[in-house]
């Protein structure tokens, strides 16, 4: 796997989970920390204008496009078998797929949901509010590491 054209698919993994995880790393280190230290109703109805922003192409292609990708280096690896870095290429996908992409979809994304139901404005969505943050981001914390792993799982495989 990490001879020939198989050494494009692992940089670009590399290049996809890292980007990810900056993105990742940027919410969890300090624009979490920024919303939450404004009054409830402009946290929520900043976070919920976030939220609408990061559905949009260029976000979603290289997050989803880096799913696609760490499902085809796995597959790949499960089908040829390399010698070398298989362990590593098949971590890191798992890592990604399952700790950034699935803790997104079952963690992340149903505060979204529930954020989005709340007038950004109302009584219950600043009572929310508090209760989102601390949840989002720990949540957020673990899509960081397991980004990060990912692409130092792809790095090993090319060494």
């Amino acid at each position: 796997m990490t001879d020939g054209p198989y050494v494009a698919l692992t940089v670009l993994g590399v290049l996809g989970t890292g980007l990810v995880a900056g993105v990742f790393c940027g919410f969890s280190t300090f624009v979490m920390r920024g919303l939450a230290a404004l009054p409830p109703e402009r946290g929520a109805a900043a976070m919920q204008a976030i939220n609408g922003a990061a559905v949009r192409p260029p976000f979603m292609i290289v997050f989803l496009g880096t799913a696609v990708l760490c499902a085809v280096i796995a597959l790949v690896t499960f089908t040829l078998r390399p010698e070398r870095g298989a362990v590593e290429l098949l971590v890191g996908s798992a890592l990604y797929l399952f700790g950034s992409f699935g803790l997104t979809v079952t963690a992340n994304v149903p505060r979204n949901d529930a954020l989005a139901r709340l007038g950004p404005g109302s009584p219950r969505a600043a009572a929310y509010w508090p209760v989102y943050v601390r949840e989002w981001t720990r949540w957020n914390h673990l899509r960081t590491l397991a980004s990060a792993g990912a692409a130092l799982s792809y790095v090993l495989a090319l060494t």
